[in-house]
């Protein structure tokens, strides 16, 4: 969003962009959806019965998103914390990534949407897949931010990995955050990714991150509603991964971006949104 400012009084013109941010922020409101026993937190803003709902990743929280959710002004808005994480409810469960789909249906739901562009973080790129998979009447695009649709290891290594994050997790949860945050460059930042991410309840974590490694929810089956993909240049990324996604999704528009964290939308939240709104316009997808 642009606000002119007809003033020369620098100061002035700052706590006009100011309020007007906090203004637009707080037009996202807090609501809780039931989902069997529990409940999902969301925040949301706009009217409609479609919208762009962001899914964050392992043991992250719908805040993930901050520098998105304000940047899409005509459009019905949702950031979902999924069951385990932020506001949610967390209870003793199989945090399978079926489970959180079936969550992100209960906020649709809950808020009177009938169809939405599903925006998938890292963990949340296998969840809005499964979405897919369950609810395809409902999905009608996704975006994959740094995600995953096949396994990196092989299952020998990816077991002894998880072994080592169930036996001994206080001692290895931090090496393996500190490992994705090493290229961001603004401190305060990695430290609030940290914070948030070593708080949520170790039994969530080792869950999700089980069932995150299944080899079930890499299946090859297509995917035929329009993808973006937006990735981190990193040796994780194989050569052949655009041919991959293709493959499984013909009408994708892929970016790989140099000089980013695997938090790539907090890093460059502009750019970033301009990509995500550039990938709606050519879809026609959603109120523009």
């Amino acid at each position: 969003m642009k606000y002119r400012i007809y003033t020369t009084a620098p100061l002035f013109a700052l706590a006009i962009l100011l309020f007007a941010s906090v203004a637009h922020s707080a037009e996202m409101k807090s609501h809780f959806a039931k989902f069997g026993s529990a409940r999902v937190h969301y925040q949301m803003s706009g009217k409609g019965d479609e919208a762009l709902i962001f899914v964050h990743g392992w043991t992250c929280n719908g805040d993930f998103w901050r520098g998105q959710t304000g940047a899409f002004p005509k459009m019905r808005v949702i950031a979902v914390d999924l069951p385990g994480h932020g506001l949610s409810d967390k209870p003793q469960t199989d945090y399978s990534m079926d489970y959180f789909a079936r969550s992100i249906e209960a906020v649709m739901i809950d808020a009177k949407v009938k169809r939405a562009v599903l925006v998938g973080h890292s963990m949340g790129t296998p969840v809005v897949r499964q979405f897919y998979r369950r609810y395809p009447e409902k999905t009608l695009a996704l975006v994959i931010v740094d995600g995953a649709l096949r396994l990196f290891f092989p299952k020998a290594q990816m077991d002894q990995f998880l072994g080592n994050l169930r036996t001994n997790y206080k001692a290895a949860a931090p090496q393996m955050v500190d490992g994705m945050l090493a290229p961001i460059k603004d401190a305060k930042l990695k430290a609030d990714i940290r914070a948030v991410m070593l708080a949520t309840p170790d039994y969530v974590a080792i869950s999700a991150m089980y069932a995150m490694a299944e080899e079930k929810v890499y299946e090859k089956d297509p995917i035929k509603v329009p993808v973006l993909a937006i990735l981190a240049k990193g040796p994780f990324w194989s050569a052949d991964t655009e041919a991959f996604l293709r493959s499984l999704a013909p009408n994708l528009e892929f970016h790989m971006w140099d000089g980013v964290s695997h938090f790539l939308m907090m890093e460059k939240p502009q750019e970033f949104n301009e990509t995500v709104q550039g990938f709606l316009s050519k879809n026609h997808l959603l109120k523009q």
